[in-house]
């Protein structure tokens, strides 16, 4: 079956507007009546078909008592949820929750994603997260425990069959964050999540040199019922690629890190052994203190 014309906006919009319905408590029947519509218009308009005005969508928020934040994200995107593509300015810094990408993961049917220089978030155990958020110039320090719960519940996310590729770049694995201790449990965890049934961990060895991916991480999701978008994340804007030519461009450089890296069991001897730099095989006491 083809899959359906769909964009990152769009899928925002329809989400919100079911979510503002669920939370009234209303049937999909008694929130189309709201407005004087029938059902098959209500489906049309979440689905991103239209066929309504502004007006009639601030009414049936209202009556759903959405947040008035709310009302003004989804009456903003409605006029826009055909456009691919989404540059999303976050300001001084990223917000807590990337609702964006969030709600897009959560649906997603499969994840890709390059790293360069750190751990990727959804590999994170605990003490290395809290790290690389005090050494940030820009999150305000009030905010490390909301954003250490919002990063975990992201790589819940990754949970539940969810198949996930992970490049990353060897000189990443060498970074030093928070000292021996935190630096060896990240790798030990690293070892421990590339057991699961559904996540693949691979290596792109330094001694390589140049390689297909040094313009920058990104994060390529899938879905089964929509085509395929990408996420690139910066110190204080999003983007979400959504063109046919940027997807394929970006698989191209996937296809071409996988003839490059090393392969898993090679991914995993390699971080073994940078494990076993940090936490000697005699040394019992740094090896109990790095277990994350």
């Amino acid at each position: 079956m083809p899959k359906r014309t769909s964009t990152a906006r769009g899928r925002e919009f329809g989400a919100g507007v079911r979510a503002a319905i669920a939370g009234a408590g209303l049937t999909s029947r008694a929130a189309a009546e709201i407005v004087d519509w029938d059902e098959a218009k209500l489906s049309d308009v979440v689905t991103g078909k239209g066929g309504a005005s502004q007006l009639e969508i601030a009414t049936l928020l209202g009556a759903c008592r959405a947040k008035a934040t709310e009302v003004a994200h989804l009456l903003s995107l409605y006029p826009e949820t055909h456009i691919r593509g989404w540059w999303q300015q976050h300001g001084t810094c990223a917000p807590i929750w990337l609702r964006t990408f969030a709600e897009n993961l959560a649906v997603a049917e499969s994840l890709t994603s390059w790293h360069t220089h750190a751990v990727p978030l959804f590999l994170q155990m605990a003490d290395y997260t809290r790290e690389v958020l005090l050494a940030s110039a820009t999150v305000p320090a009030s905010e490390l425990d909301a954003r250490m719960k919002a990063q975990f519940a992201m790589q819940e996310l990754l949970r539940g069959g969810k198949k996930c590729n992970f490049f990353i770049h060897e000189l990443a694995l060498h970074l030093n964050v928070g000292g021996a201790e935190v630096h060896a449990g990240q790798l030990l965890h690293l070892l421990l999540m590339a057991r699961w049934a559904n996540v693949s961990i691979r290596i792109v060895p330094a001694a390589l040199g140049a390689h297909p991916g040094l313009a920058g991480p990104f994060t390529l999701l899938t879905f089964a019922k929509h085509q395929p978008l990408v996420w690139v994340d910066t110190e204080n804007s999003s983007l979400i690629a959504e063109a046919k030519d940027a997807i394929a461009g970006y698989e191209k450089v996937i296809r071409a890190l996988d003839a490059k890296s090393l392969d898993e069991a090679a991914s995993k001897a390699l971080i073994v052994r940078l494990y076993d730099a940090i936490c000697p095989p005699g040394d019992e006491a740094a090896r109990r203190k790095s277990v994350c």
